[in-house]
């Protein structure tokens, strides 16, 4: 039996709540996101705990729908790990996952580099203390102080900067049947959290967060080391922690992190299929992977640092703008880099989900 209704649906995009159009076909809701491009994806699809088991039923749902204003002109979804051999014989591009091997703690722990391996116990040495946290108001506090330790986070607005407690609390509420936070504590202080989603053979990392002004205590090693710990003792064979490479974004701050971390590249099958002409068109000239899957990554990194510069400017103005004597402040201004594979402040979630 088909279950489908056509509705709306509201997904966190850049932090921000937002209503989308959105099908339900089989259990699986489909949504449409894009301005000059409308792609229709599968719901939380990084998180599901299975994949899209009829593909040919949501094509023919979304071009009936059309008619009633549900327009998509093209349709994206992906299989999930440990399938990695194409099912389908629609159009399709590889999505390079970072992917740490969990079977076994003591294997990936010894494929480590040393480095990390001296973090991981610098970290308890420097007093951090690992656990595993109920979801309640105590963790949600802790939550909305850990958000606003600085409006910026890796170059960019911190998205998550001001937020109420019940605006933190609906950000942390979802997947709760299929999931562990997992805080970084000194004392009494949330460094760092780490949420995992379960999905049956895998799981995957829906946040890492930690505080900057305690990366020298490598928090974030600890957290996924323990993450790894979890998945072990659940029988999990594979983590993702979000893409390894994002279109023709190259090395990275964030890559390197992954890489020091036990996570390798590991390729699985999208197939995107056309529904209009223009989602054709699109598809056949690469329109449909973006600026990093159409620039080359000399110009991305360019436009990283430019970006960089210019949020770090702004911050500097608007931090000076009660001061008198502004000139001073301006030759003052410093940015904080703590090292690579050490402890980043934020880690993004899938674009295609969060």
């Amino acid at each position: 039996m088909i279950a489908m209704t056509e509705n709306t649906i509201e997904i966190s995009v850049n932090g921000k709540w937002t209503k989308v159009p959105a099908l339900e076909v089989n259990g699986k809701t489909i949504l449409v996101r894009g301005t000059w491009l409308k792609v229709a994806a599968v719901h939380d699809e990084d998180w599901a705990e299975t994949e899209l088991e009829d593909p040919a039923l949501c094509v023919r749902q979304l071009k009936e729908k059309k008619s009633s204003g549900l327009r998509a002109d093209l349709f994206t979804f992906a299989q999930k790990l440990p399938a990695t051999q194409p099912n389908y014989d629609y159009p399709m591009e590889w999505d390079s996952l970072a992917v740490a091997r969990t079977a076994s703690f003591k294997g990936w722990w010894e494929s480590l580099p040393q480095e990390t391996r001296k973090n991981v116990r610098r970290s308890q040495k420097r007093g951090v203390q690992v656990a595993v946290k109920p979801f309640g108001d105590e963790i949600i506090r802790d939550l909305v102080e850990l958000n606003n330790e600085s409006p910026m986070r890796q170059g960019r607005p911190n998205n998550h900067y001001g937020k109420t407690f019940e605006q933190v609390k609906r950000d942390y509420s979802s997947f709760l049947d299929r999931s562990d936070l997992i805080g970084a504590y000194v004392g009494d202080e949330l460094i760092g959290l780490v949420k995992i989603i379960y999905r049956g053979q895998i799981a995957s990392v829906l946040q890492c967060l930690s505080k900057g002004s305690h990366y020298d205590k490598r928090p974030s090693n600890a957290m996924l080391a323990k993450a790894v710990e979890l998945c072990e003792a659940r029988g999990i064979s594979h983590l993702t922690y979000g893409m390894f490479r994002h279109g023709n974004k190259r090395d990275n701050p964030l890559l390197e992190f992954k890489i020091r971390n036990g996570f390798e590249e590991m390729l699985v099958p999208r197939f995107y299929v056309p529904l209009t002409q223009w989602g054709a068109f699109c598809q056949r000239t690469n329109l449909h992977r973006g600026l990093l899957g159409i620039l080359p990554h000399q110009v991305i990194t360019l436009g990283v640092r430019a970006r960089s510069r210019w949020y770090n400017f702004k911050q500097s103005k608007s931090r000076c703008s009660s001061i008198a004597e502004r000139p001073n402040c301006d030759r003052q201004t410093e940015r904080s880099n703590p090292p690579a594979g050490s402890n980043l402040q934020d880690v993004p979630s899938s674009p295609r989900s969060r």
